[in-house]
């Protein structure tokens, strides 16, 4: 029973925190700079629970996937919507009828002296979405981007503050017989301290530096109980892939084995900030290195994962500890905030693309051609979720 609990809660509580952050981005934005957002929404759907504070109905909905801040526009004469807040899309004329359905919608929350969906009174023209200037909108829109990102600092800052700087020191557990280190005179107990001059603290420094190393010697300063020993070893060629994208590559290796022994390092607040914003850079660079290699086809479609993945990998990071759900949710942040920048239409980057383009046009687009544009967009997320589902699926079974 627990487990079928935790393996509910433990995604939705990595999906919800994630995508409670970006929403909470737009909609900050949008009341800072006046546009009228009646609704906040974690989930998307008929309303399940919430609550109504000033002109704002803060509710969670049935689907428990995504969210949503519905947001005034002029296209609808009363609302649009934010990733998902849709529209009315009523004709003219028919404002009786209108206003039953609404507060019939809307139920308790009616309100005969709000604006509408609460009420019956217009929202003003200067509350509209497209009646903010171009800085405003773009404010918006990158909101839950900014949000996403500051996320990924925050939490990535507060796992180094919490738990402190891990490392596993170099310290050779065993060496591959016959292999370049032994040949070199590497003895198991050595402690790794400098390579090339470089220094040394952890495995994964060693990895850095031998790694690309296809040709030519490295020198090995390692110490030991007689003392510290200078040392010149050939690294061999082996077969490897890009950690990050998965495409195949020539490595360098020497031969030894690690000892797992992970170490914790404390750290202050403000060196806890400057890794969590290096850690975050890192996570950056990793997931454009995958969005390069799609484009490429270096890294296959094979591997994009789905909600049921993200599910999976949630539910084995909570097993893991609080750590590693955490480091998951900064993770997720990031890749939620550079895929949202995307120029597709339907997603941050591609309304920020057509914001721009109206902007330097000096009138908004024709309906049509927004039609298209939104058309486009949303079949090519549609294609995208079949394909990352099929994935998930194909894993499930063969995996």
């Amino acid at each position: 029973m627990l487990t079928t609990l935790g393996s509910i809660a433990a995604p939705l509580f990595v999906f919800g925190i994630v995508v409670f952050i970006h929403e909470l981005g737009h909609f900050l934005a949008a009341k800072a700079v006046g546009v009228y957002a009646p609704i906040f929404s974690l989930g998307w759907g008929r309303r399940l629970v919430g609550f109504r504070r000033g002109e704002t109905d803060y509710r969670i909905s049935v689907f428990p996937l995504g969210g949503f801040v519905r947001m005034a526009s002029r296209e609808d004469e009363s609302m649009a919507g934010i990733e998902g807040g849709g529209r009315l899309d009523l004709e003219d004329g028919a404002r009786d009828e209108r206003l039953a359905e609404e507060k019939k919608a809307a139920g308790a929350l009616w309100d005969d002296n709000a604006m509408v969906p609460f009420g019956p009174k217009p929202v003003p023209s200067s509350r509209w979405m497209e009646s903010q200037p171009i800085w405003a909108r773009l404010l918006i829109l990158s909101a839950g981007v900014i949000a996403n990102i500051l996320l990924a600092v925050v939490v990535s800052s507060g796992l180094y503050l919490g738990y402190g700087r891990s490392y596993v020191p170099a310290v050779v557990d065993s060496v591959v017989v016959g292999g370049a280190a032994e040949s070199a005179g590497v003895l198991a107990g050595d402690t790794i301290t400098l390579v090339d001059g470089a220094a040394i603290k952890s495995w994964t420094d060693v990895l850095d530096r031998v790694t690309p190393v296809t040709s030519g010697t490295l020198t090995l300063e390692v110490g030991r109980a007689s003392g510290r020993q200078t040392l010149t070893v050939s690294p061999t060629i082996a077969d490897g892939v890009n950690p990050t994208t998965g495409a195949p590559r020539k490595v360098g290796r020497i031969g030894i084995a690690v000892r797992n022994d992970v170490q914790h390092e404390e750290v202050g607040v403000g060196e806890a900030l400057t890794a969590g914003v290096q850690m975050t850079w890192v996570m950056t660079t990793r997931v454009t290195e995958v969005l390069r290699g799609l484009v490429s086809r270096e890294v296959e479609m094979s591997n994009l994962g789905g909600p049921i993945e993200i599910a999976r990998t949630s539910v084995a990071a909570a097993k893991g500890g609080a750590e590693m759900l955490w480091s998951l949710i900064a993770f997720l942040s990031l890749n939620i905030a550079i895929v949202n920048l995307i120029p597709i239409p339907v997603l941050d980057g591609g309304q920020m693309l057509v914001t721009i383009a109206e902007g330097i046009k000096g009138r908004a687009l024709d309906m049509r051609t927004r039609e298209w544009l939104a058309r486009i967009g949303v079949a090519f997320v549609l294609m995208l979720i079949v394909l990352v589902t099929f994935n998930d699926i194909k894993r499930l079974l063969f995996s």
